[in-house]
């Protein structure tokens, strides 16, 4: 009887130290997810964060290039991001005026 009830516990052992495992990652998860909105809610109230990307419809830098679509920054410069989000690759914020990293794109025809 004692045999029989030991192989039965050695049995259910790989389960129950999987379930454990299982759970502890659950939680790892769940805390991990919880402090990302914490310091998300927390940038967010600070100012870090730009408010969404309707702000860029209305800027100035803002047009429509045909096959492409809209696009902000100066399409001049050699760091343009070409990209209706991110004006350029170094100052993705922006403004375009008097960036002291403008390069002129040069433009080769073939």
């Amino acid at each position: 009887m004692f045999q029989t009830l030991l192989v039965i516990v050695i049995g259910f052992l790989p389960s129950l130290f999987s379930l454990w495992m299982i759970r502890k990652a659950q939680r790892k998860t769940r805390m991990r997810i919880r402090q990302a909105a914490n310091n998300f809610s927390r940038m967010r109230r600070l100012g870090y964060l730009q408010a969404s990307t309707n702000d860029t419809a209305d800027s100035p830098d803002r047009f429509y290039l045909d096959g492409v679509g809209y696009m902000i920054g100066d399409i001049s410069c050699q760091y343009n991001a070409r990209s209706g989000y991110i004006r350029c690759a170094i100052n993705p914020s922006g403004p375009c005026d008097s960036c002291h990293f403008y390069e002129e794109r040069n433009i080769t025809y073939s």
